[in-house]
């Protein structure tokens, strides 16, 4: 698999345990303008996958993946994706979205490197507006 498929399975199964097997043992995973409280970089597929879960069962919503963009690069391993994460606020059924980029090099059919660019003030506030809903 190249990179754009890996992302397409990465896509497919976002919140289920299907990803696992999408990310390398050996992945890095960076977030250079993570929140404060947040890591920056986490090495391996265990303690990303271990971070991940926790990020996700602390929200109390589900999250889907909406548009996406896929840019190829002159590495036929590497690709750029802009997407955005998004929800429904509980009882108004409004969605809020936050957008992201994500440059993802495959290795071996699995990702070897994922680098997340977020729009921290958005993530923030959308958060503080489902917080404020539940």
């Amino acid at each position: 698999m190249g990179a754009r498929e890996v992302f397409d399975g990465l896509r497919r199964h976002m919140t289920g345990e299907e990803v696992a097997d999408l990310w390398a043992e050996d992945v890095v995973v960076e977030t250079p303008f993570a929140p404060p409280d947040q890591p920056r970089r986490i090495e391996g597929r265990e303690r990303f996958l271990a971070h991940a879960r926790a990020g996700r069962a602390a929200l109390p919503v589900a999250l889907e993946m909406g548009e996406v963009t896929v840019h190829d690069t002159a590495d036929p391993d590497m690709i750029v994706v802009e997407y955005e994460l998004g929800s429904f606020l509980p009882g108004t059924g409004e969605r809020l979205s936050v957008p992201f980029i994500g440059v993802l090099k495959a290795r071996d059919g699995r990702i070897a490197h994922w680098r997340e660019y977020q729009d921290v003030p958005a993530m923030t506030a959308a958060l503080g507006r489902v917080s404020a809903t539940c």
